[in-house]
């Protein structure tokens, strides 16, 4: 396979790599987890068992990627951003004699970011959520629920804030309905009706 992999990286069983992505220094990337075409994954990155990640993928460094999340094609996620995956979690069994398994259990909440999103540094994603299509999660943020298409959410705990296009640039603050909402940098628009964002004339 055409991929680089640092010397200090650490790749377990069954992970596959795909062409042109790269994986630098102390990342450790669990079993059996899914990396796709020209993807980047920064520096002291954990990614965790059976992930998969998408293609053209951009994550930073210092990034926490626990079981159960899918990344799909396109998105970036920032510095420092933690993703989680249980709501109750504890380290050992209730007489306190076991450690729990770290492993996925009937537990672990699964959590798709969709293609083209973009995740803050330093956010942090509750389990069992969906981050939509060329949504933004601003920096600094705490989702606990779902993110529409196209919003841009900001804040602790997160709420919408504006819609954002494709190219990353702001179409309008808030979510007031709008038949026509231009963006100003690269013309793509967008109508907004009832929170839910719709492309007028998408890229072919």
């Amino acid at each position: 396979m055409n991929h680089f992999v640092h010397p200090t990286a650490l790749i377990e069983d069954g992970v596959q790599i795909g062409n042109g992505s790269q994986v630098w220094d102390n990342v450790h990337i669990r079993r059996d987890a899914r990396i796709g075409e020209q993807c980047i994954i920064g520096d002291k990155t954990h990614i965790g068992c059976d992930v998969q990640i998408g293609n053209r993928v951009k994550i930073g460094a210092f990034v926490n990627i626990c079981p159960g999340v899918i990344i799909e094609d396109g998105v970036m996620v920032a510095m420092s951003v933690t993703f989680t995956n249980e709501l109750f979690p504890r380290a050992t069994t209730v007489d306190l004699k076991q450690l729990r398994p770290s492993s996925p259990t009937d537990r672990t909440l699964s959590t798709r970011v969709r293609e083209g999103a973009t995740i803050g540094g330093n956010a942090t994603l509750r389990g069992g959520i969906t981050i939509g299509r060329w949504a933004m999660v601003g920096m600094g943020s705490v989702v606990t629920h779902s993110v529409e298409d196209f919003h841009l959410v900001t804040g602790v705990p997160a709420r919408p804030a504006g819609v954002v296009c494709r190219c990353g640039e702001l179409v309008m603050r808030g979510i007031a309905d709008a038949e026509n909402a231009p963006c100003h940098a690269c013309g793509l628009r967008y109508a907004v009706r009832a929170g839910k964002v719709t492309e007028l004339n998408p890229p072919r």
